[in-house]
């Protein structure tokens, strides 16, 4: 209950004006988006055509970046078959790394076998002929055969042999491990 008509006047002129400002505002999106200048392809028309020294520049840049492109393709080509023929070369190595240890296994089994039977040769013989066999070998092939022979048959030849050949065999089988490592 208002009790002023102006007041109510004003009141009501003051509804009618915001009823009419919030109908226009709603229409004037709608006829924005419907305006020519905001349709799909039309271009501006004071729009100016770029200048030829930017049109060449843009053209000689994508020019030089297909070039790159290209040769980027090809090198990555490259690196892809270096990298095929690596692996296959890696796998040959393994396999003739894998043959040759059977070789070595197999000519290590046939050398120790050839040195048993030479040293249960030496050992067979009688300790006279021995020693004087073992004193015409060098001294080193001599140690490795004495050292590998039962104790009580390298006594025997030993005691045979001048004592010169003896002392100097001894000497080469006692010193043979003496540079290996302790720890």
């Amino acid at each position: 209950m208002i009790r002023s008509p102006r007041l109510a006047l004003t009141l009501l002129a003051l509804a009618l004006a915001a009823s009419g400002a919030l109908r226009i505002g709603f229409g004037v999106g709608t006829a924005l988006a419907r305006a020519p200048e905001a349709e799909e392809g039309n271009v501006p028309m004071d729009c100016p055509a770029p200048p030829l020294a930017v049109v060449e520049a843009l053209a000689d840049r994508e020019s030089r970046v297909a070039v790159r492109e290209t040769a980027l393709e090809e090198r990555l080509a490259a690196l892809d078959l270096a990298e095929a023929a690596i692996a296959t070369r890696l796998q040959e190595l393994e396999s003739a790394e894998a043959e040759l240890r059977q070789v070595v296994t197999l000519s290590d089994g046939a050398a120790e076998a050839d040195l048993s039977r030479l040293t249960a040769l030496y050992e067979a013989m009688k300790p006279a002929d021995a020693a004087r066999l073992f004193a015409a070998m060098p001294v080193d092939f001599a140690a490795g055969f004495l050292g590998r022979m039962r104790p009580e048959t390298a006594a025997l030849v030993l005691a045979g042999m001048e004592p010169e050949a003896a002392f100097s065999i001894t000497a080469m089988i006692a010193g043979r491990n003496a540079l290996a490592p302790t720890e």
